[in-house]
Order: C-alpha cells, then structure tokens, then sequence
C-alpha cells in the first residue's frame, strides 16, 4: 500500500488505531514518529517504536521549533530561535522587553518611533550597557518625512553607539538616513566577501517598496553621503555590490501602519521579487524574507513559515507582555478585544498626507474623533476658516480645550523638538492647523500609556485582528492571565504551538487520519 494513496474502504471490523492516540502522537513532535498500517493493510496510524503486524510506510523525524524558519537567519542574528518581537512605537517596546528576547536567544527591537530623541539616546545607551557585545538586539528607525533631522539624528546615534541591528519601519522611498545605517561599516572579510557590522531588516508591504531595499543603494544617494564625510569611498563601493537589507519583513494585516494586504497574497510576491533581483545583481549571499502582521495563533505563525518566510515578526499581541510600555487600562482593552474590534484612523507621522493606521476601535471614540479632524483638515485652508458651530464641537469634544491653547502647547513642544515646524506655521496656516490636530492624535498615545483614566476613551492603541485570534485561543489557559504573558512566554508558545500544526499537516499529506485535536495546541509554562 503507498502511503500517499487514501486508506481502502472500510469493514465491520474494530478499528486497529485510536484517533485519539493518533492525535496525541502527533503532537509529540521532539520523537520520531512512524506512519504505519494495520494489519490488513487498510488503515493508517502513528507509532513511536516497533508495531506488530504493520508496515512501515514512512518516518517523519522529530521536529522543534528552532527548525520551523530558515537556519541563515538564526546563523547571521545569533539567534537559537527565527522569531523577532516586532519595535512598537512609543517606547511600548521597551528595553526590558528587548532584553528578555536578547537572553531568550531570539531578536527584539526597541519602539524610537515617536520618542524625543533623548529617550531613544537613553534607551540605547540602557541596551548596550545591558547587553554588551550580544549580537541579537536592535533599535526601530522609523521614516519621519516630517522630520527628516530627527531621522537623521537617531540614524547617527544608532551607528554611534554600534547597535548591531536596525529596523527600518514606515519608509516608501530609501532616504539618505537609512542608506548610510545600511552602508556604514561595510568592509571586505579575508575570504573577499562583504561582511556588514550592522545588520538591517527592512518592514514593507508593497513590492516597488521591496524592490529599494534588494537593490544597491543608489549612486544619488551614496555620492552626497561620502561628500559629507559620513561614508568612505570604500564603503559606497561596497554598497553598491549588495542590497540595502538582506533581511525583508513582509508586513500584512498588522497594527499601526499597514496596507491591510493579506499575507498569503504579499508575502509569495515579494519572495518571487527577492529572486528576480538577486539573480539580476548577482548577490553572493542569501536574501531572507520574513513575515509580520496577522500573527496571534500558532495556525498563523505555521502558515507564515509554510509560505516560505525565514523568520516572523510579532507586534499587536506582545502589547499585552508584562514587559510592555502600556498602561494596565490599555491592556485589558487589548485582552478584550476579538478579531472584528479594529478600525483604519488618522496617522499622526502622515496626517497630512492622510496616511491611515489599524487600531483598537473597541472601548475607544479615538478612531471617530481623529476622523473629524482629519476631515476639517481636508476641508479648511486655517483654523480661522473652520465654521464656528463645527470649531466649537472639535474644541469641546475632541480636543476639550480651544485652538489657541492647544496651539500653545504645540508650539512649546516644537520649540523644544524643532523650531523650524514653528516658523513653517507661521507662514502656512494649514500646516499650523495641521500641527494642532496632530497634538490631539500624538496625545492619545501617551494617554493610553500612562493611563489617564480621564481620557480613556480617546485611547489610541495599535493593534491588528491577530489581537482578537490570540484571545480566542489564549482563553482558559494560563496566558489568559496578563501577569503570566511575559513576552518570552507568548514567543515560546506561539513557536511550539506552530511545531505541533506543521507536524499535523506533514502527517495529513501522507494520508494519516487526525481529528481537529492533532491541529490544537494549549498554551502552557514552557522553559
């Protein structure tokens, strides 16, 4: 009997195999495990050592989590797991979460995206001094085309300080501060090849946004970057021999920014495009494609590594991590939220260019009022412009304060931040009205870290339908408790959890009957 040809019909006879054994087998996935016929040779099971009266029709060998992504990205990051917790922005990543990932053998990213640059100054000097010379660490350099200075800052701090990784989040065009990270450093090893001291992952969602980052960095922005003294000659030759970032995080339905593309259609894309271009180029190493957005279920994690990805990047869910920067309010509005409990909202970074990010819309009027002053932007040349009935509702539901002294405050913090948007204000006054507005969607995410209980229903939380699948399968289990989600311990389940469906799937292709429990698996207490 082939073991890929259906089992043969059946008889009155007893079932040799227990569907239950069979289901409990298969999740056994640290054994080898034996696909194997009864003794008429009409059935299939599974067993784990010698089976009288059978024949062994195959042998599927142990499987561990380590294993589910590709052995490059381990190897380049020093990494035992291909598993990143994803930078969330506004320091909601923080140190003590990147640190917990950095002793647990796997890759995190602090959230600068949003900080003042002090903060990110403090955060990476807290880092390397806490994880000395370990390689798995990084920092988000999130694109700010509204502060292209403060891009250019935190770049320069990042290689000052030799963080050995980098995110690049939320770029569409390469930009002068994300080529010199990528270029910076790179020299030729005793063998000849090109050896980076910082490495870059890239987070995309469209394929002409992939196609920058598998590319060489242009000679239109590597001529200027030597010209200023921030790169040798040397070091723009060699970038021009290798792309930008040889890891491509592939982001789908994710929290914050996203494109809401599905990660089945985007991912296969990319992946196709990364070959393209590495053929065309000629590349020498490998480039690795990796998968983010969607990813709150072990199923969603398998999939992803079944698509081809080399490793997965995890955000929304690890909002809720003890080791999170959010408020206890925020987190249980994150634990009781389902799949359908998002919405699209007003950016703050792009507000003006009406860019949208995924957010929690259960608990919070956040996503509604943004809207409207979104919407009063589109239609107003000025604040002065706006309709008084329509300016009375904004200040009294919305900002709860009038525009002039909201403009007070936004203009204390940009005289702090970059004076430069206050004298760009004064001259434009749509981008002066834009700057209020803006004060009212920043806010909102520092109030749900803090906790302000006073403005809880403007709450701004990033957060993806994965959030709502990882509550539905947590439920009853010992990460239903918030105080046992460390980020560690959602990382550990999602990846063993991930093991046990590849495991079920191999053994269906060979024909193996398995009941939805061989597809299942409980989160618990794992080392």
């Amino acid at each position: 009997m082939s073991v890929l040809a259906a089992p043969g019909s059946r008889t009155a006879s007893p079932p040799v195999f227990s569907l239950d054994g069979i289901a409990a087998r298969a999740r056994r996935i640290r054994e080898p495990v034996h696909v194997v016929s009864g003794p008429d040779g009409r059935e299939l099971g599974l067993a784990t050592g010698h089976f009288p009266g059978g024949q062994v029709l195959g042998t599927l060998p142990p499987l561990y989590p380590e294993w589910l992504g590709g052995r490059t990205f381990c190897e380049a990051h020093g990494v035992r797991f291909p598993y990143v917790a994803g930078e969330m922005a506004n320091g909601i990543a923080t140190t003590g979460m990147v640190a917990a990932m950095a002793r647990a053998d796997m890759l995190g990213f602090f959230g600068a995206g949003g900080l003042a640059y002090a903060d990110v100054e403090r955060a990476v000097h807290t880092l390397a001094q806490e994880l000395g010379p370990r390689p798995n660490w990084g920092v988000n350099l999130i694109h700010t085309p509204s502060e292209p200075e403060w891009e250019s800052r935190v770049a320069g701090l990042l290689l000052r300080c030799g963080v050995p990784r980098i995110s690049a989040s939320a770029f569409m065009e390469l930009t002068p501060a994300v080529v010199w990270c990528s270029a910076r450093g790179l020299r030729r090893g005793e063998d000849g090849d090109i050896v980076r001291r910082t490495r870059m992952l890239a987070k995309v969602s469209r394929p002409e946004v992939a196609e920058r980052f598998l590319s060489p960095a242009p000679a239109s922005l590597l001529g200027p970057l030597v010209a200023q003294g921030r790169l040798t000659r040397e070091e723009a030759e060699l970038a021009a021999l290798v792309p930008v970032a040889e890891d491509i995080t592939v982001e789908a339905d994710s929290g914050g920014h996203t494109d809401n593309r599905p990660l089945s259609v985007v991912l296969p894309t990319i992946a196709a495009l990364r070959d393209t271009l590495c053929r065309r180029f000629g590349y020498r190493r490998a480039v690795r494609i990796g998968a983010a957005g969607g990813l709150g279920t072990p199923a969603a994690v398998a999939g992803a590594f079944a698509l081809g990805a080399s490793y997965v990047v995890v955000g929304s869910v690890n909002q809720t991590a003890t080791e999170a920067g959010l408020s206890d309010e925020a987190k249980a509005m994150l634990c009781d939220a389902d799949i359908a409990d998002v919405t699209m909202a007003p950016a703050a970074d792009m507000f003006e260019f009406g860019v949208k990010l995924q957010v929690l819309a259960r608990g919070t009027m956040f996503a509604q009022r943004a809207g409207r002053l979104h919407a009063a932007y589109r239609a107003h040349g000025s604040l002065e412009e706006i309709p008084a009935t329509l300016r009375a509702s904004l200040e009294r539901d919305v900002l709860r304060a009038p525009f002039d002294e909201i403009w007070r405050r936004t203009r204390t913090f940009w005289e702090q931040r970059d004076p430069t948007e206050i004298t760009r204000a004064r001259a434009d006054p749509k981008h002066r009205m834009a700057l209020v507005f803006r004060w009212y969607l920043g806010s909102s995410s520092r109030w749900a870290i803090t906790g302000d209980a006073s403005r809880r229903a403007d709450y701004q939380i990033w957060c993806g339908p994965a959030m709502g699948a990882f509550n539905r399968w947590v439920a009853g289990t010992v990460l239903a408790e918030p105080a046992n989600r460390s980020v560690v311990q959602i990382a550990l389940n999602l990846l063993e959890g991930a093991a046990v469906v590849t495991r079920a799937h191999q053994l269906r292709t060979y024909g193996v009957p398995l009941t939805p429990e061989a597809f299942t698996y409980t989160p618990c207490e794992l080392a």
